[in-house]
């Protein structure tokens, strides 16, 4: 059996699908209602940081997804992989963040490294995911785009090559399902690096209809974001879209590598989720 935790965000949906339909019995972890689950999906609800609850959402499990809400700063992941190995799961599949590794003095994301620290020092099979960017992002423009049309954004020309969750998902089934990624670190990208005025114009294409850029400055950028996301989050998102180091505009090849294809585009990204942005 294969937990999934997270299984109702960007990842932990199509992650729950993808081994649903290869014949996983899965459990779907999530704070709240999980919603309409494929068939055969039970759900549990539960929350990685109540220490108590923890032995009982792994109950059963031979494979974990690990997901975090936010940056986790309100976990303790050596309690949490304790309690997988004392249910008896033998592999855990961690979704960690590229900034993990390309910037390992950041204090936003120190929780992520004690993570990866717990998971790697288990004595079970572990595999690393650290995805770059998410184009899912951009859903943070689509009231904006729904109502008027336009997008505001910082950094209108810096390009990254943003990941499809998608992606990243049939990765994790792959390295969930078999041993062959066991003691991997696999950072995920997209297939070519893309500018926020790029991104926007891809979104105008899939919804048939005009969308403006704005370019905003970064600090009235941070002014908005910190509305809805923490600061530290905020800081560390926007010193990476606005002055990325060389290896965080690389494009990786691991998704091709773990699925023998290339990575999705944010063009498809942005014409599979047209609706929301219609």
């Amino acid at each position: 059996m294969i937990v999934v935790t997270g299984a109702t965000g960007n990842v932990g949906r199509p992650l729950v699908e993808a081994l649903a339909a290869a014949g996983e019995e899965v459990v779907a972890v999530s704070r709240r209602e999980a919603g309409e689950l494929p068939a055969g999906v039970t759900h549990r609800r539960g929350d990685l940081a109540d220490v108590d609850g923890l032995e009982g959402l792994f109950e059963g499990a031979g494979a974990v997804y690990l997901l975090v809400a936010g940056l986790g700063h309100d976990l303790r992941p050596r309690e949490i992989v304790a309690a997988a190995v004392a249910r008896g799961v033998r592999r855990i599949v961690l979704q960690s963040s590229q900034l993990v590794g390309t910037r390992p003095e950041s204090v936003s994301h120190a929780p992520l490294r004690a993570c990866e620290e717990a998971v790697r020092g288990s004595g079970l099979e572990w595999t690393v995911l650290r995805p770059g960017g998410f184009a899912s992002n951009a859903f943070l423009w689509a009231e904006r785009v729904r109502s008027a049309r336009t997008v505001a954004a910082p950094f209108a020309d810096v390009a990254l090559p943003v990941v499809d969750p998608a992606d990243i998902a049939e990765v994790a089934a792959a390295a969930l399902r078999g041993p062959a990624h066991a003691g991997r670190t696999y950072v995920l990208t997209g297939p070519v690096a893309v500018t926020p005025r790029e991104q926007v114009r891809a979104l105008a294409e899939a919804v048939g209809a005009p969308v403006g850029f704005v370019a905003l400055g970064a600090g009235e950028a941070r002014e908005r974001m910190v509305r809805f996301l923490p600061e530290e989050a905020v800081d560390g998102m926007l010193s990476v879209m606005g002055d990325p180091g060389e290896e965080e505009r690389r494009v990786s090849p691991d998704v091709e590598r773990v699925l023998g294809r290339a990575p999705r585009p944010f063009s498809a990204w942005a014409e599979r989720h047209a609706g929301a942005f219609a």
